[in-house]
């Protein structure tokens, strides 16, 4: 349970901060032109990070929680690369910036499947 536990602090930590940029002040991530949509997404980035935190600490209770924060980190990873890899960059410049976000991602992804895995080996589903 700890490597679950570490796993959905520190991907709580790198999501509530980016969301909290990108609420506040949406460029700063590359977020492209202030539209209303970009700063929701970064007040849902933060609160989805508010539960990361509450499910990590009950995580002995409350583990499998943790699916559906393994399926929003896989689709966020999956648009990220996928852009980053094909997307438009003429008119949405930064293309270091979105691979670097997708290895970050990727790497939080992995580690979060990965205490999973082990949590599932160690408690099955209630």
């Amino acid at each position: 349970m700890n490597s679950l536990r570490r796993a959905l602090y520190a991907q709580a930590a790198v999501w509530g901060l980016a969301g909290l940029l990108v609420a506040v002040a949406p460029g700063t991530l590359g977020a492209g032109p202030e539209l209303p949509w970009i700063r929701i997404a970064g007040v849902e980035a933060l609160g989805l990070s508010m539960v990361m935190v509450m499910v990590g600490h009950r995580v002995e209770e409350l583990w499998w929680w943790s699916w559906g924060f393994a399926l929003v980190s896989v689709g966020v990873t999956a648009v990220v690369l996928l852009f980053a890899a094909v997307g438009i960059h003429d008119t949405h410049p930064g293309g270091p910036f979105w691979w670097s976000f997708g290895v970050v991602d990727l790497v939080l992804t992995l580690s979060l499947l990965y205490g999973l895995f082990v949590s599932s080996r160690e408690q099955p589903l209630p």
